[in-house]
């Protein structure tokens, strides 16, 4: 009797178990959205920052653009970068340099 009586809430709980695990979603889009918001937020928050802090501490290459038409900064050590979408640094060669669209 006593087996019988294991047995069976034992089989109880796995199917409770299976229900539960089948109702809930692992990947939740809520929960992704979040992530890929925060980050994106993030990667703009550190943009800004360093532009902020380049256009304090670097000049600005008047006749001359990034890749994509970013601003070129030169610093204290005559190395040309502009800072990319992540808020890193990117240093370019002079070759690399375009000349701004009037």
């Amino acid at each position: 009797m006593k087996n019988i009586l294991k047995v069976a809430l034992f089989t109880a709980g796995i199917f409770t178990f299976g229900q539960t695990q089948a109702q809930t979603h692992k990947d939740s889009t809520l929960g992704h959205k979040i992530g890929t918001t925060a980050k994106k937020v993030g990667h703009k928050t550190s943009q800004i920052a360093a532009t902020g802090a380049a256009a304090i501490t670097d000049k600005k290459y008047e006749g001359k653009c990034g890749p994509q038409g970013q601003t070129v900064y030169i610093n204290k050590n005559s190395h040309y970068f502009y800072v990319n979408k992540k808020g890193h640094r990117v240093y370019l060669k002079k070759s690399q340099l375009m000349d701004k669209p009037m």
